[in-house]
């Protein structure tokens, strides 16, 4: 993978037909597609496809966000690797390193294997809602998290670009971050709480950004895809 920051555009509207309009009118830029769990519950393996058939040099990022018992979670995770259509998905990393590695070892000799990611910490946690889960501080358990994800063998870590430069500090700078919560040009953070602008993520050197509503909620989405790719 090359060291320039990538882009991925999260297909959050409320049916297929809107989003693959979307799709279509990006089709022509080099982004990753980020399909979450309410579009692949009502759309299925189906909607992968026909995001393939608008482009299929498309990258697809399937976010379930597999947490389960560790042989349940590498099923699963065989599965989608075996549709040959999926780029990249994840787990979560409190998971457990156990549950991480079977995933890995699951999945090593599909050809093609899709890249995996494990979540740290929503960024819809502020600190205080998640030490009352966690009992320690967003910094300090996304840290131990990634180191965990780093030794499972995982791709990539999904966490803020609050600490993303942290993690990478921690593990390796090869260490892919990817990292949600992205307002490209300090748009409304709407339900997020740690939310960074595309110059914050760029010095805390994440290599993916995820952008969903500043884009699907343009009145030109073409336009705004263009604008922060010449920024990343």
């Amino acid at each position: 993978m090359s060291n320039a920051m990538k882009l991925c555009v999260s297909l959050d509207l409320s049916s297929a037909e809107e989003n693959l309009e979307l799709v279509k009118q990006i089709k022509d830029f080099d982004v990753w597609l980020k399909v979450g769990f309410r579009t692949y519950i009502r759309d299925g393996k189906s909607f992968l496809e026909k995001i393939k058939a608008i482009n299929p040099n498309f990258k697809i990022f399937l976010d379930l966000k597999l947490y389960d018992i560790p042989n349940t979670m590498a099923d699963a995770a065989q599965e989608i690797a075996n549709f040959g259509l999926v780029d990249m998905f994840n787990v979560h990393a409190s998971s457990g390193v156990e549950a991480m590695s079977t995933v890995m070892n699951r999945i090593k000799d599909i050809p093609n294997k899709p890249l995996v990611l494990a979540v740290t910490a929503l960024t819809s946690f502020d600190n205080d809602a998640f030490k009352a889960i966690y009992n320690e501080d967003i910094k300090t358990k996304a840290r131990q998290f990634a180191i965990d994800t780093y030794n499972s063998g995982v791709d990539v870590v999904v966490c803020s670009a609050y600490e993303s430069f942290d993690i990478k500090n921690n593990t390796s700078k090869e260490f892919i971050t990817l990292c949600p919560g992205i307002r490209p040009f300090g748009e409304d953070s709407g339900d997020q709480k740690r939310v960074a602008d595309i110059a914050f993520a760029k010095k805390n050197l994440v290599d993916f950004i995820v952008v969903g509503r500043p884009i699907y909620k343009s009145s030109n989405p073409k336009n705004v895809v263009e604008e922060i790719l010449k920024n990343i």
